[in-house]
């Protein structure tokens, strides 16, 4: 019997960047309070968070927006630029267009709010590691207006889309892990994988989270 068929799985290991000391504390009491998630290092901006992560290879990095020196957004931009970088997600105060939009740019899969629900951030974390992609509710309702007013019909690119390319984008629109939308849909998680790279590239998005938000705006979910 192996040690986690013993002890259940091996909870996510987390690098968390924040500047205010308590709000750090606050949030790793939060995140490590059913013992799924694991917070094995703390960062007070972006430099000391890119010197975590190289330290202590996490599943998962969870980062502010605005911290002194090299904030959040300048971390992740190196960060998501490597290719072996772990999934990321910006937790902040601030819902601002903007920060979403650069967010999205840098390849951050996830995007939250700090005064979410403890249970939906360790929802999210563990969402993440497994390969999903998470946005707040209040963004997406915020940005939804936004693409269908661009894009009110889906755009040809969409139907360049085989069927089984538009199974997988709506499981992305749910924001399900490859893990999840392969049981649902009988495939293999690295087959949902190579689905998921074809449809970034016939959509022009940069990753699954822009995917999903044109996937809702178009009524695709």
């Amino acid at each position: 019997m192996t040690a986690e068929a013993v002890h259940g799985p091996a909870p996510v290991r987390v690098v968390l960047a924040d500047d205010e000391p308590l709000m750090r504390a606050g949030l790793r009491t939060v995140l490590e309070a059913d013992g799924s998630v694991q917070v094995v290092g703390l960062a007070e901006d972006g430099s000391s968070l890119l010197a975590a992560v190289d330290v202590h290879r996490p599943d998962v990095v969870v980062a502010d927006v605005q911290m002194p020196g090299t904030d959040g957004l300048a971390a992740l931009r190196v960060l998501c630029a490597r290719p072996d970088a772990p999934p990321a997600a910006v937790l902040t105060t601030f819902d601002l267009d903007e920060y979403v939009g650069e967010a999205l740019q840098v390849g951050v899969q996830g995007f939250l709010l700090k005064d979410a629900e403890p249970q939906t951030l360790v929802r999210a974390v563990l969402d993440l590691a497994a390969g999903g992609a998470v946005l707040d509710p209040r963004i997406t309702a915020r940005l939804l207006p936004r693409l269908a007013a661009r894009s009110p019909q889906p755009p040809p690119r969409l139907a360049a889309l085989t069927l089984r390319e538009q199974q997988v984008l709506r499981g992305l629109a749910a924001g399900d892990s490859n893990a999840e939308i392969g049981y649902r849909l009988g495939l293999a998680e690295a087959t949902v994988k190579k689905y998921v790279s074809a449809l970034l590239t016939k959509l022009g998005a940069d990753n699954r989270v822009q995917a999903a938000l044109l996937a809702h705006g178009w009524g695709l979910r």
